[in-house]
Order: structure tokens, then sequence, then C-alpha cells
């Protein structure tokens, strides 16, 4: 039986049984953002199990692929070196919402193992959790599995109540119950012992299935309260079942990865097929494929590093195999092979999976040699320990994550000195920081209250100066002319934070405006401290001060249009490119608004309209923006936008525009409407897998459209025609165009055929070769060569060399007949004569072309032809 087979089989079972097939939820979790990637067949139905969301169903039956590669659960430095340990792996499972309980559970799983996948009931094994005495009395009474092959499974030793293998939690409160695992008895010929035996770690006794009973709802003070609905929860790992049901030992022996192991040794040209680098690259091209297939894209933090670190050690164990080229790409068309039928989105992203997989190849590619030689220098100073910082050159400079140093580490028997690693790696982190802390007053001593900030209510406010600054020092007064730094109590002027710039505006003391303080820039001193940066004009300002704040209401509307316009194109960008869009910085001020995201290639042209389509449809639909102040939990479960490695403090503004919901801490419109219209201006790369998109709002965007109603109209003037019929007569035009540089080539060609009889005249004989050195006026470079091709052709025994210079550039050919290249070669010639006009050039032994940035040597460099042949024939 094929995987393929047992896949199908297990669902068909369960949807005979009154379960409904749901579709495997993508690798990135989209109900969970505290979860790094989906680790088990439970993950999409959490809320459901949480009782915050319904279903149309009750019984369900999925085939999930899974993914363990990063956070808690990581086996990366396992797989290929055992027989069970993968990155990606297809978890089957079945699960009752609050329907059926232990009895059904059991005798389902134990009707498929045995009546359907004809598992021998005597190879069967389970475990109960200690207590349960209802799911023993089911194996042994009503199932008949004998009561010595019912194993009671207790708490850990030292562990705290209900710290046991066999009873499951979400988390430290709410749902939670025992499970009971099913074990397969490989036989005798195989070490180890049964489950709760000392010697059980062995690789007789193999779990396959874990059923879950989710029977109470543990609260705050641990306390076991029975569900008013129990639910269940199954997870049997598609690959060990295979295994099992195909007799073999390792999962790498089963026919799915028996394909693609062979695909990795066609691709290395390797023969044995028990390498263990060949296992590595056959489980790594399943992770990396369907994370990319998920949205996941190569990077330097969060999912799209766990994706780099899979596939660069993927692609080091090819270079320990000798293959030097790119190669692991090529494996994609077998796993398509493989899986596409059950996963379809897999073979619909088949071009997408194969050229991010290729791109990163090809950029660690042309690190991975120098780093490999490097690492072999510090070898072989030391060969069992490697020191950190060359561990952090190789990560920092090479593109080598750690753990894929400590996998070759593995292989060579050296270890890294990670403390010296991660103090290399702070260092940096610090470096780095210091680096970005470049605003006035990042480093000013200050030691009042925390500022008030006033600027989501109001853009009017009366503040009491608690502190002044000048020069970076702390001051009494600030006078007339003198630039500086004011701190208020309170403020309406928000401070440059999440890429919103800061508020300009003035503060003035006084009825007739006696003292004016002219806001230039408003920075945080500290967190929660804002500091005004700018001048007095006139007057003079005192700590104690009482002034009036107002912030400059037409740079601040404009800023937040751009915004919040920010927020909606983000969502746009996650729906149109896919949903490993994340920002990875933006600017946002009153002219535009600068977005970096995530994405390893260019948007087309229609990827553009269609998020600009996005954006002005929740324009136009003017719904009220909200912000909430909740805790960082709730954020969580609302389901708004967070950035994976920020930090975030116990309570979180939660920002909810459009459909957009997003933590944030930015001024922003009131409604949508209030953004007036979205343009995107540029888009373009800024670095390895980040583009930036430019856009503008409101005013700019009005402005711009009137601009480019201008140059329209200038066109249209240009080209003597209407506005609307530009593009018909443009194609008109370059028609004319092509047809004119058609009659004007065939001109050259006639005039090389004239040239090329008077010029055959002026060849002179050298030891009885012709040779002609001489400058065509007006020619191109295809003149050039047919001119040649006539003047071989016409002087037989040659060697020539013809020029053409248009401004500071010049164009040469050289040409030598068949029977002189043993002597003379063109590309020797047209070498000698483009030296001495700034250039160099070669080609072929009776052919060649060159160029130069010199015409005034041209005529000299010419009359050197003939003494440079002579010498040589």
């Amino acid at each position: 039986m094929k995987t393929k087979e047992i896949r199908q089989k297990f669902v068909d079972y369960f949807v005979s049984k009154g379960h409904t097939h749901v579709a495997s939820s993508p690798l990135v979790p989209g109900n969970d953002p505290t979860l790094l990637f989906t680790n088990a067949g439970m993950v999409q139905f959490k809320d459901v199990f949480l009782g915050q969301e319904k279903r149309p169903y009750n019984r369900a039956v999925t085939a999930q692929r899974s993914l363990r590669a990063g956070g808690k659960h990581n086996d990366l430095e396992n797989v290929g070196y055992t027989a069970r340990h993968h990155t990606f792996f297809e978890m089957l499972g079945n699960f009752s919402f609050g329907d059926y309980f232990k009895r059904d559970a059991i005798k389902y799983a134990f009707e498929l193992l045995t009546v359907h996948y004809g598992l021998p009931k005597e190879k069967l094994w389970t475990t109960v959790y200690h207590t349960d005495d209802e799911a023993f009395d089911i194996w042994t009474n009503e199932i008949g599995i004998p009561k010595e092959r019912c194993i009671r499974i207790g708490d850990k030793p030292g562990g705290r109540k209900y710290e046991s293998d066999n009873f499951w939690q979400m988390a430290d409160t709410g749902p939670c119950g025992p499970c009971s695992e099913i074990f397969y008895d490989h036989g005798p010929g195989v070490a180890g012992g049964p489950p709760g035996s000392p010697d059980q770690d062995g690789d007789r006794y193999i779990e396959i299935w874990n059923l879950v009973f989710m029977q109470f709802n543990r609260d705050e003070s641990g306390a076991l309260n029975p569900l008013p609905k129990p639910s269940v929860d199954t997870g049997m790992g598609l690959e060990r079942l295979t295994a099992v049901l195909q007799h073999v030992h390792s999962n790498y022996e089963i026919d799915l990865f028996q394909s693609l192991v062979k695909a990795a040794a066609r691709e290395t040209g390797m023969k044995d097929l028990a390498l263990p680098s060949l296992r590595v690259i056959a489980d790594h091209i399943r992770a990396c494929a369907f994370l990319v297939v998920d949205g996941v894209i190569p990077g330097n933090e969060g999912r799209g590093y766990v994706l780099r670190r899979i596939a660069r050690r993927a692609m080091r164990h090819g270079y320990k195999l000798g293959r030097k080229q790119p190669f692991f790409y090529k494996l994609v068309a077998d796993l398509v092979k493989e899986m596409g039928e059950a996963y379809p989105e897999l073979a619909k992203a088949e071009a997408k999976v194969i050229a991010t997989l290729k791109q990163e190849e090809e950029r660690f590619g042309e690190t991975l040699e120098n780093g490999m030689a490097m690492l072999d220098t510090a070898l072989a100073k030391d060969a069992k320990h490697l020191d950190g910082d060359t561990a952090f050159k190789l990560y920092d400079t090479y593109g080598f994550p750690v753990d894929l140093t400590a996998d070759i580490g593995r292989e060579r028997g050296f270890e890294i000195d990670m403390k010296a690693f991660d103090a290399a790696m702070t260092a940096q982190q610090e470096r780095s920081r210091a680096a970005s802390k470049f605003k006035q007053g990042a480093a000013l001593d200050y030691k009042g209250a925390k500022t008030a900030f006033r600027g989501y209510e109001s853009m009017s406010e009366e503040g009491r100066v608690v502190a002044l600054y000048r020069n970076g020092s702390g001051v009494e007064r600030l006078s007339q002319g003198e630039e500086g730094i004011v701190v208020l109590d309170r403020t309406p002027f928000y401070a440059e934070s999440g890429g919103q710039v800061g508020d300009r505006g003035e503060l003035t003391k006084g009825g007739a405006c006696l003292t004016l303080f002219q806001v230039q820039d408003t920075q945080k001193i500290q967190p929660e401290v804002f500091g005004h940066h700018g001048v007095v004009t006139t007057g003079e300002l005192a700590v104690g001060d009482t002034l009036a704040a107002n912030v400059d209401l037409d740079k601040r509307a404009r800023t937040m249009r751009h915004h919040s316009v920010t927020h909606l194109m983000h969502k746009a960008l996650r729906e149109v490119l896919g949903y490993h869009v994340q920002q990875k910085g933006s600017l946002v001020d009153e002219d535009k608004t600068r977005f970096d995201f995530s994405h390893n290639q260019p948007m087309t042209a229609d990827e553009i309209r269609r998020v600009e389509g996005l954006v002005n449809a929740e324009i136009l639909k003017n719904e009220a923006t909200t912000a909430e102040v909740m805790p960082i939990d709730e954020a969580q479960k609302s389901g708004a936008m967070m950035l994976f490695g920020e930090k975030y403090g116990d309570e979180v503004r939660v920002l909810g525009i459009g459909s957009s919901r997003e933590l944030c801490g930015g001024t922003h419109v009131a409604r949508t409407g209030d953004i007036g219209l979205f343009r995107i201006v540029s888009e373009g790369g800024v670095a390895a897998g980040i583009r930036r998109v430019e856009a503008v709002a409101g005013t700019v965007a009005v402005q711009l459209s009137q601009q480019d109603r201008e140059r329209v109209a200038h066109v249209a003037e240009a080209l003597k025609s209407q506005p609307q019929e530009i593009e018909l007569k443009l194609a008109q035009v370059m028609e004319s165009v092509k047809v004119l540089e058609k009659e004007l080539a065939k001109l050259k060609g006639k005039m090389a055929s004239s040239q090329g009889d008077s010029l055959a005249d002026s060849a002179v004989d050298v030891k009885g070769v012709k040779v002609l050195a001489v400058k065509l006026d007006g020619a191109d470079v295809k003149t050039l060569r047919d001119t040649l091709d006539q003047l071989k052709n016409k002087l037989k025994s040659s060697a020539i060399v013809l020029a053409a210079s248009e401004g500071e550039k010049v164009s040469l050919i050289a040409g030598v007949t068949q029977d002189l290249i043993a002597k003379v070669k063109a590309g020797e010639l047209v070498n000698f004569v483009a030296t001495q006009v700034g250039g160099k050039g070669g080609g072929r032994p009776d052919m060649a072309q060159a160029g130069g940035t010199n015409p005034a040597a041209l005529p000299a460099a010419l009359e050197s032809v003939r003494d440079w042949v002579e010498q040589r024939l």
C-alpha cells in the first residue's frame, strides 16, 4: 500500500463515520500569532476547542501538513541521522467537538488499524493515563487488548501532578485531559522495551497514534473541572504509519521518501541511497517547498529565517557530496509528482517554489565555498573546538546559520564556543542600536515624569515646561535665536515612532504671542518623554512656564492620511502577494508613505493595480476608525496583526481601520474616507528578499494625478492627437520608426558595398598579404561587420581593421583570412589597436571586435597596424 493510498484510506474511513473532510491548513497558523508554525492537526481547530468558534460540523478528519523546525518544537538537528525525525511531516487526525468521546475514538482507531489497514492485533500495545480507568476498561474489556499490553503511565518523576506523557494540556490553564497512545511492536529482533519500561527509548515499540481526550478545564488554582462537552483530538504520523504498513524500519525507506532520496542522488551523482546527506535533502525539500507554498520566503528573522536554515542545511549537504552548482530546486518537480495530487496548492505554486529556492541557492552558493574554506582553516589550528568569533563570522559574513555550523561540527567532531558566539552577536546588536541613535536628545540626562500625550484627542493643549536643553545640556532658559529642546508635562505633539515622523508646530507664551518657539521636530528622549526640537524666534522660555502647544494641522492631517493608508496597503499587499508579506520598515510623513516588506520578486503592473484597487475600495466605504487599548492576550485573540521579533508590553493599542486590525500607536484619520485617494508611486528592491513601495494619499495623490494629466496633454499635443487617442497614435509613430530603421539599415548596407569596392584598392601588400586599416565615417557595428566580410572575400589573403567613431566612442573590428590565423590572430590584432584608443576587446582568431574611448588616438593606431602584421608574418 503506497503512502498516498494510506493517506486516502484514513480520510475515507472517517468520512464513512460521519466526519467532514477538512483540508490541511497552511504551515503558517491563521488563528494563533504566538505559534511560529502549525505543528499538529488541532491547531486550525484551536478556537473551536476553546469555544470561540462554531463550525457547521462536530466531527472532522484531516491530513495536516506540519513543521517542527523552530521554537519549542525543533527536530532539525536530528533529521537525517535518525529513522523517524523530520522537519515536515503529515499528521492524520480525527476530531470530535463535543460529539463522541473515549469509547468511539478507541473503537474507530482499533477498527481502522486492524480491519482496514490489516495490522495484527497482537502487534498493538496501548497506554493510558494511570488514573484513567474508563479508557483502560474500554481497551481491555471491550476491545480485548490484554491487560499486560495496556500500560498505565503516571506523572514524570519529580514533576508536578498531571505532568505526564499521557496527559495533554493546551496551556497552564484551559482544556486538558488524559490521552491514550497506540504502539506497534516490531518484534524481538529490534532492541528496546515496551512503553513505561526503563529501555522504552529503543526502536522495538513505536508510537503510531495518540488519542487525546479533552475532558477537563483547568482553572487558575489548578483544579480540574469537567467540561460540559468533552472532545477528542487525535494525531497519527503518516510517515510512521506507512513505515509500519510497508514493513520497513525507517521512515526514509517508505515509497514517498525513496522517490525523493533517488531524486537527491540523481542531482548529486551519488549511488549509495543510504547516505544520511541524501535523507537530509529529501526531508528538507518537503519543508522548504511547503513553506514557500504557504507564503514564507527566506529571510533573516522569524519564519523566513527558519526556511533559510532548512534550505541552507540541505544545500550544504549537497556541497558535502560534491555538488558545487545549484541542485536543490530541481527536486521540486519530483515532490510535485509525489504530493501534488493530495495538495493541489503545491502543484499550483510549483514555478514560484522553484524560483524562490533557486534564488536562495544561488545567493548562498556565492559564499558557501569561501565559508567552508575559512572553517577548514580555523579547524586546522584546533580540530576539536571552533572559536565563537569564527562561528559568528560564518553567520554574519557567509550566511551560515549557527546550527548549520553545529551540523558540520556533529559530522567532524568539533564543538562551538557558543558563549563567545552569543557575545559576538550581542556586541553586534549593541553596535547596531548605538548607530541608530542619531537623533539629538537620545542621551539627554532627564529624570522627570513621563509626558502625557494628548494628541489623539486634541491638536492644541496647555503644557508646563519641565525641562529645557541647549547643545545637549540642561538649562533654565532659552532665549531668542537659540536652538534647543523643550520638554512639557503634557503635549498634543506626536513624537516620532513606529515609522511616523514627529509633529511640527509652535509653542507660545502670553496672549500677544510675546514668546514663540517654532517646533521643527518631535522626538522621544526617553520611551515616554517627548522632546520638542526647535528654535526660539521671539522672546524667552524658562523652566516652569506654561505654554500653548499648537500642532501644525495641515502637516498632521497629511501625515495621518499616509499613516492610515499604510495599514490598508499592508493588508492589501498580503491579499495580493501572499501572507508571507510582513512589514520590514516604514517611514510615514506628510508627503508619502514608504513601506518595506518581505517579498522575493518585483510586483507586476497588475499586482500594483490590484493593491490600489483594494485600498481605494476600503477608502470609499468610509468606515469609522477604532483604537482600543487592551491586554496583549486579548489583542492576540482578536486577530490583530503582530510582528514577530517585536517586543510588546502587557497592554497594547489595537487599531481597526477598514478591514485591517493591527497594533499601532500612531495618529490616524477618523474615517477611511478622510484618506481621499491612494496611489502607488514606485516599487523596487532594497535588499535580498525585501521590496519597497512608495505611495501617496489625499491631496498629494490628487496633485500627482493632476501632474499626470498634464503630462498626457503635452504628449498628445506633441503627437497631434487627442489625449484618449495617444496610445494608438504612439503605436503608429513606433511603427513608422521601425520602417525608417529598416530603410536606414539598407542604405548602410549599400554604403558598405560601395565602400568595400573602393577600400579594397587602399590595401597595401606586406609579404604577399593584403593589409588594410581604415576608418569608415558614419558606420555602425553592423556596417563594419558587413564591410569586413566583403573585403575578406575580395582581398583573399588579408588582415583587416575597420574603425568608426561617434562622440567619445570608438568601434573596432578586425578580420583575418583562414590561411593566416596560424600567424596573425584577429583577437590579438584588434586588442593591439584598442589599447591605443583607451579600450580592449577580443574574439575568434578570424574575427574580433573591440571598443575605445579616445577617438583622437585612432589615426595613429590604424597607422601602426601594418608594422604589427609585418612582424608576425
